[in-house]
């Protein structure tokens, strides 16, 4: 079972939530609060597996409370997308980010994802993830940087990070690369470390960084 916490300010909107979670037979809600800081205190009280924040909530913000849990991988929940809170989502590491707009179906995958180590991003979201990084006076920084640390990785090692970086799955990877789902694992845990990122949106944006403007685009990041 993925013992999960949400964390949300409207109780309609949460008890929506759990019974959305609860019907997936894998999911348990083990807690729930009414702000950040009620959400962090109910992490360290309770062994989470999986903290579905909201990121409008009162006291402490789910940004906030998502940089002060260190245990469980965290899925931003939000009924709007702007720029600054999905920048400041995918550098801070967060497994995922779902508009409140979703599924019931998409946002148990979210969850699922989460808990398998994976990152998820809801389409909308994704799509704006891949156009922060407009052209502008850092950007030959950004470019730079992007390739330094780039060039650490084998041309093996880039081709599969090519590949994550299309929302491909371990195992369509695997497919594609005529590799074992296992090796493909080792080779993106392995990736993630070289550069320096927390999940796989992180270094997909890097990669992006790394490109000129224009050139490829990337896809959504689902398990």
């Amino acid at each position: 079972m993925i013992r999960t916490l949400i964390a949300d300010d409207e109780p309609l909107i949460t008890a929506g939530i759990r019974t959305v979670l609860e019907s997936a037979g894998d999911i348990e809600v083990v807690a729930v609060a009414g702000d950040g800081r009620e959400a962090v205190r109910a992490a360290h009280r309770h062994r989470i597996d999986v903290a579905l924040l909201d990121i409008a909530m009162p006291v402490l913000d789910g940004l906030a409370a998502a940089a002060e849990l260190t245990g469980p991988r965290v899925v931003l929940l939000t009924a709007f997308g702007d720029e600054d809170n999905v920048r400041r989502a995918v550098r801070q590491g967060v497994a995922g980010f779902v508009l409140k707009t979703c599924t019931p179906d998409e946002l148990i995958r979210a969850v699922r994802a989460a808990h398998a180590g994976h990152a998820y991003l809801s389409p909308a979201v994704a799509r704006q993830v891949l156009d922060l990084a407009a052209p502008g006076a850092g950007e030959r920084g950004r470019e730079r940087d992007a390739a330094d640390r780039l060039a650490a990785l084998t041309a093996r090692e880039a081709d599969i990070l090519a590949l994550v970086a299309q929302g491909l799955s371990n195992a369509e990877v695997a497919r594609h690369v005529h590799m074992t789902e296992a090796s493909v694992k080792t080779y993106v845990s392995r990736i993630l470390a070289k550069l320096n990122c927390a999940n796989r949106v992180q270094a997909a944006l890097l990669l992006r960084d790394a490109r000129s403007p224009g050139r490829g685009s990337l896809t959504a990041f689902s398990p």
